[in-house]
């Protein structure tokens, strides 16, 4: 018998799923303070939580029988992930439960904008009767979302259903996702310049913070307006104040903000401004629907092992680990580096593993890859647990060969991703078994340490090309730790992967790109 403590509140019908299990007991005790749970947690195997209670290292500690954390809901901030993987306790979310309520309320904010539905209801409070406010129809407007997650696609739907132009941006997913959809997959400078009302739906992460500034409102129309139910920090809320003080776009609505609550924000002295405390998942629905998901979640853990949506990764065996591990890094490297050179979105990744490297099982390898190509790239925590699930979502296939034979080097690894009708081949070796090295990218052979700052450069090769880069890099006070250079036969084509001291801005690596022989530059940080 399986036994499940619910520490939180979760609604009914969760409640119902669990008790409808034969083999497992619950046990309901909320309001537990960390020295309670840590006095009572050692006679369970899975532990239900929402937002109030802390999983401390602490109570891991006392958690001698404790398989998983299900979390009904996206944050995790209340739980130790890195003690809880220590323990070898699975942790998990349920990312997908309020998808449709926060697409809604997106649409419900852009509705409320067109037709000024809160100065509507000022002025009835204030004894008055303005007939001018005149808003405007949104069908046949163009509904532009940045982010094509999950929320993405359900507001693209709805937006599709109010007989909109719907069109979105995302750079990490594959063409074939948007046309299923019946979607049109722009660049993000046309997305901006179409956009009647742009919604965001993308992840927070370095690359997406402050993603629509003022150079980015500059763009839009005059007549257009921005709604965020995402995640604060995507908007740069100076530039958006000054955007809408200044008329340069005509409206905005916020549920979320850099600071929550926005107690002095500029923004709130506005009156082309709509906002909502954090409502995106804050629906009867959306309760019911984290509740039953986590149950299920859960059910299916304790009965079959099956991890859906697991944030960490269970425990190794020892000699599991021994064998796969260096691999699995090497494999994830060559991910990370992958989608940092890729020019579209990836559709396929193939993973190969030579010589020794074919010893050990090729799905860890593989998966591994995956999660050095999605990390970053997605809202979800990425993990050898959940990154196949991903790349399916993302519209990206996983094939995968073994050869025993090796080629070169005693251990191979080399993973190739294929976008736009195009392929590029990383290859990886292990020098004495522990040392990873990039060996090759596509037709050039260079052997290269994965670490740090890369600047990854296609030149001609001709001389000067590499005194002109180091110029460049020299004057801005980058100090360059290891080059390599390879060249081939191929068009008389050299290909530079440069270790520099701290990542440079897009000034100097357009400085780079303007040396006349550069035909193309990458930078990835590992």
């Amino acid at each position: 018998m399986k036994k499940i403590l619910i520490s939180d509140k979760l609604a009914e019908a969760g409640i119902n799923y669990l008790n409808e299990q034969s083999d497992i007991q619950i046990h309901i005790q909320t309001g537990l303070n960390e020295d309670e749970l840590c006095e009572i947690i050692g006679d369970y195997d899975a532990l239900l939580i929402r937002s109030d209670t802390k999983v401390t290292a602490k109570v891991l500690q006392a958690a001698k029988n404790l398989k998983l954390i299900g979390r009904a809901g996206i944050g995790v901030d209340n739980v130790d992930i890195p003690a809880a993987t220590e323990m070898g306790v699975i942790v998990m979310n349920t990312p997908d439960a309020n998808a449709t309520t926060t697409a809604e309320l997106a649409i419900a904010h852009l509705m409320s904008l067109s037709r000024h539905l809160p100065a509507a209801d000022r002025s009835i409070r204030a004894g008055k009767w303005d007939r001018k406010l005149v808003g405007s129809e949104v069908s046949h407007k163009t509904l532009a979302i940045l982010g094509f997650g999950t929320i993405g696609r359900i507001a693209s739907q709805r937006g599709l259903g109010l007989k909109m132009n719907v069109i979105a941006y995302d750079p990490f997913v594959a063409p074939e996702v948007f046309a299923d959809l019946g979607i049109e997959s722009v660049g993000l400078e046309e997305l901006l310049k179409r956009a009647d009302y742009l919604t965001l739906h993308c992840p927070l992460i370095e690359k997406t913070r402050n993603i629509i500034g003022a150079e980015q409102l500059a763009m839009m129309k005059k007549t257009a307006m921005i709604i965020n139910c995402a995640r604060g920090g995507l908007i740069d809320e100076a530039a958006l104040y000054d955007a809408l003080k200044t008329g340069k776009i005509a409206g905005a609505a916020l549920d979320v903000y850099e600071n929550e609550p926005p107690k002095d924000s500029p923004l709130l002295e506005l009156d082309n401004i709509v906002f909502t405390p954090h409502l995106g998942a804050s629906t009867s629905e959306a309760q019911v629907a984290v509740s039953v998901e986590i149950a299920r979640q859960a059910v299916m853990f304790l009965k079959t092992g099956e991890a859906v949506n697991a944030l960490n990764l269970p425990r190794l065996s020892a000699e599991e680990l021994k064998k796969s591990l260096e691999f699995m890094n090497l494999a994830t490297t060559l991910g990370k580096i992958l989608a940092g050179l890729a020019t579209q979105p990836l559709t396929k990744v193939d993973v190969a593993t030579f010589g020794k490297a074919a010893e050990v099982a090729v799905r860890p390898i593989s998966v591994a890859a995956l999660v050095g190509v999605l990390n970053g790239r997605v809202s979800t925590p990425v993990n050898r647990v959940n990154a196949e699930n991903l790349a399916k979502r993302q519209g990206i296939a996983l094939t995968e060969s073994t050869t025993e034979k090796s080629q070169d080097y005693v251990s191979l690894i080399k993973v190739t991703g294929h976008f736009d009708g195009q392929s590029m081949t990383l290859s990886g070796a292990l020098l004495g078994g522990r040392q990873p090295r990039l060996v090759g990218i596509n037709h050039f052979d260079i052997e290269v340490v994965p670490e740090g700052t890369l600047l990854v450069t296609l030149h001609d090769d001709k001389p000067g090309v590499i005194s002109a880069i180091s110029t460049v890099l020299g004057n801005a006070n980058i100090n360059i730790t290891r080059m390599q250079v390879g060249t081939a036969d191929v068009k008389e084509q050299a290909m530079a992967v440069i270790s520099i001291s701290e990542p440079v801005n897009d000034a100097i690596l357009q400085q780079i790109s303007a040396v006349a022989a550069v035909r193309k530059i990458s930078q990835i940080t590992l």
